[in-house]
């Protein structure tokens, strides 16, 4: 049918359309006029039908009212019926016709028994339930009546749509949205086959569209999902509707109601629905059963967005998983949307792609956004650098502790081995793009190229420091993940914790930090019950996750020797951060203390004495350093003193004669 929107001709087919209209409800007209004329003198006016046939052969598309007939299978007796409504919305004189008509003045409206006395072919399957008047809704019942004697009135909706106004469902409003169709020119290519198969999916004639496999795209982001699913409504020609599964009803006539509503829309519009799943909560089972129920009713084509796959045994379902953007894909993307722009970034493109992975029309946000803000005292490409480590910080920030550090390598006592290691890490990840991309080593297998190191050592001994130096270096943000917190006891909820983190920090390319990794990491158990084998399935999966993670993975324990030799082979980097001995401490503490704090006849090599680790000493100097003030007084030896018994008093040890010999 032509679309009225659409067509340059609108205003000529809109008039044609509704002079059809007029002639179709003339025709009912006509039929009341010979009954009352029946009814009052028995003479019959010599009126004639009107040529609605003529009118419509005239249109180069079909009336809007054949249309809909034609759709819903209306036989003309039930067409008329429409009619009868039609003209009562329309017509002045209608409604006291209808009173005439039904010889009864408080009945100036259509009802069932007006129309089967007034027209030929009657069918009383058209005042059932089932039929296509009741059945999609076309016509609304006033409760209280019979069948026969119940008030029709026609849907506002179709009384619109027959106008020739464009299709919108009013009971839907709020509910089903309507997306507008967005060009997809830089759409990449694994998501572009991704929409082509979906589109043959859902158009191939082998398939019945009310036993349709339901499409599911599964995948972290969501930007991605929906520019799949409006590339395929783009490619089939079809509007695209978008439903959140909080706005699916619990009561179950609710839901059926909803169900009619969208299978009249995809009748009158051919449209696509995108079942958006990301605000479901998988522990609501109210919820859940809802949308088992709303995937089990349905009889269209159907997409269904989520994060995670869903499954329900009722219906059958094509799943396509969405990769990450491949670093080829980004390039190419941020290339097409810099422009003449690309040359500002002297060289620094390849390393922005290869570490953030954005979706398409956050790659367009930060290339706009990186072009226009020029004011602010720094080149384009630290802007666009910066922009992109904002953007998953949202996501991140609800799962994990960010750190930030202002420390520097200074700050960083380490013996000269650990310190070399550390080094080496910074430039695999500086050179990630030349290794992996330029020269190749990503053709091949990308398995593995997620860089994961562990640090071992006791607290305080610079592990967190360290990881804090090494983001401040390279620009990137550094989140710290309580491991014990994020394993659970319930099966797969692990998994789905991890999962979550690993997801959100993908974006952003963020350094994480897992604390405490024994918990999770301990020597593996033999396999005596289920639960023995999904703890190292947690294990696996976690492995699994930092070997194709594109950041760095740090995992941080206390005790090494806890931790299976099978998973340490699998770590890029091992570092142990040892107990500094006497001359690292005193190093510790010659650079502990601000160089605006007051100080007086501070022993260096006598603090050094103190058997403690680099965050003891921390402590220390930040307890004197407030004792000293609320005194008025410089930080001397004497404050250090008393600090040092709290922070022994604290960690439940005694200190010796030996260490604090000659402090004060």
């Amino acid at each position: 049918m032509l679309s009225p929107n659409s067509d340059p001709d609108r205003d000529v087919w809109y008039q044609a359309n509704f002079n059809y209209l007029a002639a179709a409800v003339a025709r009912v007209y006509y039929y009341l006029d010979r009954h009352i004329a029946s009814l009052q003198n028995g003479e019959l006016p010599q009126s004639t039908l009107p040529d609605t046939e003529a009118i419509a052969a005239q249109m180069e598309e079909p009336p809007v009212i054949v249309h809909l007939c034609e759709l819903l299978n209306l036989s003309e007796f039930e067409e008329n019926i429409l009619l009868l409504c039609v003209g009562r919305a329309m017509h002045p004189h209608f409604p006291e016709l209808c009173a005439l008509a039904q010889k009864n003045g408080d009945r100036n409206y259509p009802t069932f028994s007006l129309a089967l006395s007034l027209f030929p072919d009657v069918r009383w399957q058209a005042l059932t339930p089932r039929s296509p008047l009741r059945y999609w809704d076309l016509l609304h019942l006033a409760p209280g009546e019979d069948v026969t004697q119940a008030r029709l009135q026609i849907d506002e909706s179709i009384l619109h749509y027959i106008l020739g106004e464009p299709y919108q469902d009013y009971r839907l409003a709020g509910i089903v949205a309507a997306i507008a169709p967005e060009l997809s020119a830089n759409l990449s290519p694994s998501r572009l086959d991704i929409a082509l198969e979906t589109a043959d999916l859902l158009i191939s004639p082998q398939i019945n569209p009310s036993t349709s496999p339901i499409v599911q795209l599964c995948g972290a982001d969501i930007e991605d999902r929906l520019a799949i699913a409006q590339e395929t409504s783009k490619l089939l020609n079809f509007p695209l509707y978008i439903l959140s599964t909080r706005h699916l009803p619990t009561a179950q006539d609710d839901l059926q109601h909803l169900l009619t509503s969208w299978h009249r829309t995809f009748r009158l519009t051919s449209g696509i629905l995108l079942l958006e799943c990301d605000p479901l909560n998988f522990t609501d089972k109210e919820r859940q059963t809802a949308l088992a129920n709303f995937l089990q009713g349905i009889e269209t084509p159907l997409l269904l967005s989520s994060p995670t796959r869903f499954y329900t045994p009722h219906r059958a379902f094509v799943t396509f998983d969405i990769p990450p953007l491949t670093y080829q894909e980004q390039l190419h993307l941020w290339e097409s949307s810099l422009g003449d722009r690309l040359e500002e970034l002297n060289g620094h493109l390849p390393a922005i792609a290869a570490q953030f992975n954005l979706s398409p029309a956050t790659i367009q946000t930060a290339s706009h956004v990186a072009q226009q803000n020029t004011n602010t005292g720094t080149n384009m490409g630290d802007r666009l650098w910066n922009f992109c480590r904002i953007q998953a910080r949202p996501r991140l920030d609800d799962l994990a502790q960010r750190i930030e550090t202002k420390a520097t390598w200074e700050d960083l006592i380490l013996p000269e081995q650990q310190r070399q290691i550390l080094q080496e890490m910074l430039a695999h990840l500086r050179q990630r793009v030349k290794v992996y991309e330029d020269w190749g080593f990503a053709e091949k297998e990308r398995r593995g190229l997620g860089i994961s190191a562990l640090f071992s050592g006791q607290s305080g001994t610079g592990k967190t420091t360290a990881a804090g130096i090494l983001a401040r270096e390279l620009n990137l943000d550094l989140y710290r993940i309580d491991l014990s917190a994020v394993t659970s006891k319930y099966i797969g909820e692990t998994e789905k914790n991890l999962k979550q983190v690993f997801d959100a920090a993908e974006g952003g390319g963020a350094i994480l930090l897992f604390d405490e990794a024994d918990a999770i990491f301990g020597k593996r158990s033999e396999v005596k019950d289920s639960r023995d084998r999904y703890a190292n399935m947690e294990v696996s999966y976690l492995l699994q996750r930092i070997e194709s993670y594109q950041g760095l993975a740090v995992l941080t324990t206390n005790l090494k020797t806890a931790i299976d030799r099978a998973f340490l082979r699998r770590i890029r980097f091992i570092i142990t951060f040892p107990f500094p001995d006497t001359q690292h401490r005193q190093l510790i503490w010659e650079c502990i203390f601000p160089t605006n704090m007051p100080r007086e006849g501070l022993d260096f090599a006598k603090l050094a004495n103190l058997s403690v680790t680099g965050g003891n000493i921390r402590n220390i100097a930040l307890n004197a350093a407030v004792l000293a003030a609320d005194a008025n007084e410089s930080v001397m030896m004497k404050h250090l003193l008393q600090a040092a018994k709290s922070e022994y008093v604290k960690l439940e040890r005694t200190m010796t004669d030996k260490e604090i010999k000659d402090w004060v």
